[in-house]
């Protein structure tokens, strides 16, 4: 195949009405902080997770607030969790490393914007001399079992663990919790395709923002590895306690005027029946 027909393709992969964004209403929704309204703010200590509701609509502000500190993050429709963050899908319409204007998706058989990030003060990071971007979903949460596997032993503030006690409030279980947004991770592929961290570029006071585009469940673990400055397997490893850091939570109420027009995403038009019944060209 042609490098004309391949990049054809891969233009194509990335366009179409479902994947257009409204730059000038997110960017409105970004610029106009003045007529929010604070309706929750937390900080999430080191080594710990928590879960919170974020209303369609409303805005939630992701923040260093002492350094840099890496957070896994997991998303679900509040009034059905069934509909959850999906990375990998999110990967391929959008970017292994999202910033501004990206979305990030749900699973099958929902499909569609959970929530809209809206300000990235990373986004100017862009791409370090060793191929580091901000914000993937490449890698997933840090978890006990393959601690286990690789040491030998058991610790339990794995994201993973994190995760699975900040949403049991909830009603949900370890079965719910799944890939998530890395956020303030600067991570990539190597020469070998070999996935790597890096220390987190983050500074006091950086922030990721997200829309939400349905009502949301989100939950969020500080990563036991703090700014990944420290390495926890191989030569020089050890507890990295003094790198971590908390993360601070902020969600907004926007104003009214500054929603007219939007509604929440539906879902997608397909049918159903997955050709169970009939096989057109037979």
């Amino acid at each position: 195949m042609s490098n004309q027909k391949i990049a054809s393709l891969t233009d194509a992969a990335y366009k179409g009405l479902a994947l257009e964004v409204d730059k000038d209403f997110y960017g409105e929704i970004a610029r106009q902080t003045g007529s929010r309204t604070l309706v929750e703010a937390f900080e999430i200590p080191i080594r710990s997770g928590q879960a919170w509701k974020v209303p369609a609509g409303h805005v939630c502000r992701i923040l260093t607030v002492d350094g840099p500190q890496v957070g896994d993050l997991n998303i679900w429709n509040y009034n059905n969790p069934r509909e959850r963050f999906w990375a990998a899908r999110t990967r391929q319409l959008q970017a292994a490393h999202v910033t501004t204007f990206d979305r990030l998706w749900s699973n099958l058989p929902f499909l569609r914007p959970l929530a809209t990030i809206t300000v990235d003060t990373l986004e100017d990071y862009g791409v370090d001399g060793e191929g580091g971007r901000v914000h993937d979903t490449l890698g997933t949460r840090c978890d006990p079992y393959v601690n286990r596997m690789l040491t030998g032993e058991d610790f339990d503030y794995h994201c993973h663990s994190n995760l699975v006690r900040a949403v049991r409030p909830f009603g949900l279980t370890e079965f719910d919790v799944h890939d998530v947004l890395n956020v303030f991770q600067c991570t990539g592929l190597n020469d070998e395709d070999k996935y790597f961290m890096k220390t987190c570029p983050a500074n006091v006071g950086d922030f990721l923002e997200l829309f939400a585009e349905q009502d949301l469940l989100m939950a969020l673990s500080t990563c036991p590895g703090g700014d990944l400055s420290v390495p926890m397997w191989g030569d020089g490893a050890h507890d990295p306690v003094e790198v971590c850091r908390p993360i601070g939570i902020e969600v907004y109420k926007v104003e009214d005027t500054l929603l007219e027009g939007w509604a929440p995403s539906g879902l997608p038009k397909y049918a159903g029946g997955h050709g169970l019944k009939e096989r057109p060209w037979a």
